[in-house]
């Protein structure tokens, strides 16, 4: 028997409580871990709560991200006593995820632990760090240089925005967090900020070509904040999207892209493959200070992971909340 967290969808609806799992009822996979850690994402959040139909498959144990200790395998990547990590790959929606003790997956999903983290630091990370990774690792590639002008982090207390600040910073950039919580500001620039901007200068609809101001951004809330930061991107620029937290939908113009050559990249951590993960999970083991997780996670148990649920859902929430799954 195991502790995890389980929804489960009736008659009457969806519910969700810890319940004590028989370890014959984990799914099919080739590598069994022991779990650690995981960690509350947006779209944890999301499945937990019930208000995005995230879950495909019911019963579910929610969790995208894990990281702990394989107990036994059967793939060739992977031996007993190997400490892993996992991100993404539907697990959480269509495949049991991190928020139990026990957990059987694919192999193929898994990448090392980095020697520089321990799994709770490696969950302070979780989906969120490793999609700012992704993003930065995306402005570099496309040739985005410190010397061009200020980067703008949009949703800058949250998971992503919060990893996203120190790795610009640690890379040489000047970063302007976008916050809506003036009560952060010292928060944001003890990570690397440098500017502070009031999200409603970004959130409403705005003209579809603005003044110049980032060479690029890192934006994870989608709707009308991505269209301006768009429109507010000087020439040659890149923006990396990576989240919806204001929405889905994209009121934007092609104007920034035919007349300023903005470039807009889409970047996926879910299904990322393993080549692109291992990259990114290096720059943050190179660039993250782990002492710098300290002030962006807060832990909680796996129980209070159903309330953290609506504290996230409802934008309370700083930084990252990693779930300690045997407490």
């Amino acid at each position: 028997m195991f502790s995890a967290v389980v929804i489960e969808k009736g008659e009457a609806g969806q519910s969700v409580a810890v319940q004590n799992v028989e370890e014959s009822a984990l799914p099919d996979g080739n590598v069994q871990i022991d779990v650690d850690y995981s960690s509350l994402n947006f779209k944890d959040a999301l499945a937990i709560t019930g208000k995005s139909p995230v879950v495909r498959k019911f019963p579910m144990v929610p969790g995208i991200d894990l990281a702990g200790t394989v107990t036994a395998s059967s793939h060739g990547d992977w031996s007993e006593g190997d400490r892993v990590v996992l991100n993404g790959w539907g697990v959480g929606e269509t495949h049991w995820g991190g928020f139990a003790q026990r957990a059987s997956l694919n192999g193929d999903w898994l990448v090392p632990l980095p020697a520089e983290f321990t799994a709770k630091q490696a969950m302070a990370i979780g989906t969120a760090g490793y999609t700012a990774s992704l993003c930065v690792e995306a402005l570099v590639n496309a040739g985005v240089r410190p010397e061009q002008g200020e980067i703008l982090v949009t949703g800058a207390t949250g998971g992503v925005g919060s990893v996203a600040i120190a790795l610009l910073t640690k890379a040489g950039f000047t970063v302007a967090a976008s916050t809506g919580k003036s009560s952060e500001v010292e928060y944001l620039q003890k990570l690397g900020a440098t500017t502070v901007v009031d999200r409603a200068e970004l959130s409403e609809k705005g003209k579809p070509m603005q003044k110049e101001r980032w060479a690029g951004v890192v934006d994870s809330v989608g709707s009308f904040t991505l269209a301006n930061a768009c429109a507010q991107t000087r020439y040659g620029g890149t923006v990396t999207a990576c989240g919806l937290a204001q929405g889905m939908d994209f009121p934007a113009s092609v104007a920034p892209f035919i007349l300023r050559g903005v470039s807009l990249l889409g970047i996926d951590s879910v299904m990322a493959p393993k080549e692109r993960r291992i990259t990114a999970w290096a720059r943050l083991s190179r660039d993250l200070d782990p002492s710098a997780l300290e002030s962006i996670a807060t832990e909680i148990s796996l129980a209070e992971s159903i309330n953290a649920a609506d504290q996230l859902m409802d934008g309370t929430v700083r930084g990252r909340i990693v779930v300690d799954v045997n407490r």
